[in-house]
């Protein structure tokens, strides 16, 4: 049922993102930028189909638990199980979430979801591959004490979808409801990366958490929030968003000199380094005011990226759609393809030299491999008229990809101006 919720939901994440940014034009407020967005939502593509093997762990712990250690059994057909687990699932999020702010290996799971120098809906898309190695842990409490695994499973999605629509700029101030519930201010405040934010309003659907244990701050109109993290990702690979955190803790723990810094680098609070590391590989101080990361991307290979990304997208939903009836291993090479390709488009948007011979292997081998064995990735037999349209794709593709790249301005790991940077997903694609 849970599935079957997430599946309906996404035709409405698209909707509703198209809806602010009509409502953003007609503001004349600027709130996306499509490599910004590209990147959020595809991190929720890889969020979503690592989630598929995941499943494994979280809901097979958390059905384990139930079945074997649970103090009571608490029926499915009572209103009073569902309204609780709500109330209490999101007790344990708040608790997660807030340890996912105060614990390193933790905030290496969590941090994807701040990366972003953009606060929209887009945002609320991006979301973690990693978060479920130890997520799983804070939830427990709920199966000890008896709540089904079908009612566990539809009450996080529930939380979670709820959490969709606090992510925008365009909603203001909303009086006794921020009070209690997670709403569009607090939510602001929380991805901010100012002093007077930093680390606060960890509730996802009630706020009254975070009023409750001293983590609340309201937002502030003449402080405005400032997005993204104190490290910047500065880069739009969603396995690197995912695995900078990581990477960098286990390089501290390897050069520190004592053992027990090379184990406290893991459970200290982030931002935390032994001082022998800090001392020899010194990092640059935050600059509140930095120039946000945007490599300039010309008008072509933007509508290129965008066209390329929006088929990716649909495979991602085709793959969640049959993943649950697949062999393991036609479902991981499925998914190894899905985020190479996603990777690819990174490079793209970062105009890295190697990304267009990069993306014409990628095209090569979606043309190809379909035409000459009938399979599509899921290994279901695919019409030759519908291989033959697939191999006629990707070389319309293949052929516009050299016109997209020649219009490109600049070398990658370049940042714009703040004056030179598209701001809107219309202004970058009709530039």
């Amino acid at each position: 049922m849970a599935d079957r919720i997430m599946m309906f939901a996404i035709p409405g994440f698209f909707i509703l993102m198209a809806i602010e940014l009509l409502a953003a034009w007609i503001m004349k407020r600027r709130v996306y930028r499509l490599n910004d967005a590209i990147n959020s939502i595809g991190l929720g593509v890889l969020s979503q189909v690592v989630g598929v093997f995941a499943k494994v762990l979280t809901i097979g712990i958390y059905a384990w638990v139930v079945q074997k250690v649970a103090l009571f059994e608490l029926p499915m057909d009572s209103a009073w199980t569902w309204i609780s687990a709500l109330v209490l699932y999101d007790f344990c999020y708040y608790w997660l979430h807030r340890m996912g702010h105060e614990v390193n290996v933790l905030w290496a799971a969590h941090v994807v979801h701040h990366q972003s120098e953009r606060y929209n809906l887009s945002t609320a898309l991006r979301q973690t591959g990693s978060g479920v190695l130890l997520g799983w842990i804070f939830y427990l409490p709920m199966a000890l004490l008896g709540y089904p695994v079908e009612v566990f499973a539809v009450v996080a999605v529930i939380d979670l979808l709820y959490q969709y629509w606090i992510h925008t700029e365009l909603v203001g101030k909303l009086g006794w409801f921020d009070k209690v519930f997670a709403s569009p201010s607090n939510h602001r405040a929380h991805h901010a990366v100012n002093d007077r934010y930093l680390d606060r309003n960890y509730g996802g659907i009630f706020i009254l958490w975070d009023r409750m244990f001293g983590s609340f701050v309201e937002e502030d109109d003449i402080d405005r929030p400032i997005y993204g993290t104190r490290a910047p990702l500065r880069s739009w690979n969603p396995l690197w968003a995912n695995a900078e955190v990581y990477w960098a803790m286990a390089k501290d723990a390897w050069h520190a000199r004592r053992w027990g810094d090379k184990l406290r680098v893991w459970f200290a609070r982030p931002g935390w380094r032994p001082a022998d590391v800090a001392e020899r590989f010194p990092k640059p101080d935050f600059d509140l005011h930095r120039v946000d990361y945007d490599p300039p991307l010309s008008r072509a290979l933007s509508i290129y990226c965008l066209a390329q990304f929006a088929m990716l997208l649909g495979m991602g939903v085709h793959f969640l759609q049959v993943a649950p009836a697949l062999p393991l291993l036609q479902a991981v090479l499925y998914v190894v393809f899905l985020v190479a390709s996603l990777c690819v488009v990174g490079a793209l948007l970062e105009a890295r030299a190697a990304a267009p011979w990069l993306e014409a292997a990628r095209l090569l081998l979606l043309g190809v491999v379909p035409l000459a064995t009938g399979q599509w990735l899921d290994g279901s037999v695919l019409p030759r008229s519908v291989a033959i349209a697939v191999a006629v794709v990707c070389a319309t593709s293949l052929a516009a990809l050299p016109l997209a790249w020649r219009g490109q301005p600049a070398p990658t790991g370049t940042a714009a101006s703040p004056a030179q940077a598209p701001d809107a997903i219309g202004e970058t694609a009709l530039r």
